[in-house]
């Protein structure tokens, strides 16, 4: 019997999108001789066992309601498992595999990494440093750079240096890259917090929306091109699969476009040349390798639409796994099934 302790939620502004991610795996789950820890995580921060046997509560917000919730936490000492409490003790139970289904600050940035590292579970997903490196945009151009791909022209921003010059940082902005120009937090996934600025009046607005999130915030050069992802699986001899490609069907995809509205369209193959899906699968797994990246990972990249020439724009380690996500659809399209999909991961994180 495999015991895989799947978990979700999170201190995060992702904490909704990981609620259906979670639904999905934990559907989609092959449940023969394994036995399943549905573990949340409040948005305040509280860990809870799932007392229920309804995943689509999960989906719906409604989990943290269930009477049969129990208190819980993952000891960091090493080989201890999940400790549960009860009205009269700790109840531990080994753990097999650790499923992190967490989007966004807290649980892709190798903050939780740190726990599964110290608890000595194998865990899905990228260590320490990958997660840390692949959630900061700024540290992730930085070495992408050391691979020869292009990227779009950027400035890293401070926090502190907006509050003390607002001005001058958009005038910093505005003199090395043109309109329109993406203002990103730096630590983010999901879109949150992105703002694509066509104006010197809408600049300043994107300025302190983004420092909301994060106190580093880049400035990125618009790339007219197509949105294309590739789904990395593997550890050292990782494979990439065939590219999709998102017609976003509004300014761009952000948050509302990725989970609320039904505006944008997905291809699988993305609409491109032969030779540049090779290339752009190839530069997936370059990048994925210079980051140090293990198990899994969504690389996105755009292609230019009149040279089709290949910016990579940023990598995710722990895509989205909802219904209507790229990453298992394009492995999907590939012969690899959810389930499968889901039964390759946990070996993976099992390989090391």
């Amino acid at each position: 019997m495999q015991t895989i302790l799947v978990l979700f939620g999170g201190v995060s502004p992702e904490h909704a999108v990981s609620l259906v991610s979670a639904e999905a795996v934990l559907r989609n789950m092959n449940k023969d001789n394994r036995r399943i820890l549905p573990v949340g995580i409040t948005r305040e921060g509280k860990w809870m066992l799932y007392g229920g046997e309804n995943y689509a509560d999960i989906a719906a917000d409604h989990w943290e309601e269930h009477p049969e919730n129990k208190p819980a936490f993952l000891s960091p000492e090493r080989g201890a498992g999940l400790c549960i409490l009860h009205g009269d003790g700790v109840e531990i139970i080994p753990v097999d595999v650790i499923f992190p289904v967490l989007h966004g600050e807290n649980g892709e940035d190798g903050t939780v990494q740190g726990l599964f590292q110290l608890s000595g579970i194998p865990f899905v997903g990228c260590g320490v440093c990958a997660s840390a490196a692949s959630m900061d945009k700024s540290v992730t151009k930085l070495i992408a750079a050391t691979t020869g791909v292009r990227q779009a022209d950027w400035l890293t921003l401070h926090r502190s240096a907006f509050q003390a010059d607002a001005a001058g940082m958009c005038r910093a902005i505005t003199e090395k890259i043109d309109y329109p120009i993406f203002i990103k937090p730096c630590s983010t996934g999901s879109s949150v917090g992105v703002s694509k600025v066509k104006t010197e009046a809408e600049l300043m607005p994107a300025l302190e929306a983004a420092f909301k999130y994060d106190r580093k915030v880049l400035a990125e050069e618009f790339i007219n091109g197509r949105e294309v992802e590739v789904a990395v699986l593997g550890n050292e001899n990782a494979k990439a699969a065939t590219a999709g490609e998102i017609d976003a069907g509004a300014e761009f995809y952000d948050y509302e476009t990725k989970y609320v509205t039904s505006t944008s369209t997905p291809y699988i193959p993305a609409r491109i040349p032969d030779e540049t899906m090779a290339q752009v699968r190839g530069w997936a797994v370059k990048i994925f390798a210079a980051l140090g990246c293990a198990g899994l990972s969504r690389v996105d990249f755009f292609v230019t639409r009149d040279t089709n020439e290949i910016v990579f724009n940023e990598i995710n380690t722990l895509p989205g796994f909802t219904s209507i996500s790229m990453y298992p659809k394009m492995w999907a399209a590939d012969g690899l099934s959810f389930p499968a999909l889901i039964d390759r991961v946990i070996e993976l994180a099992q390989e090391g």
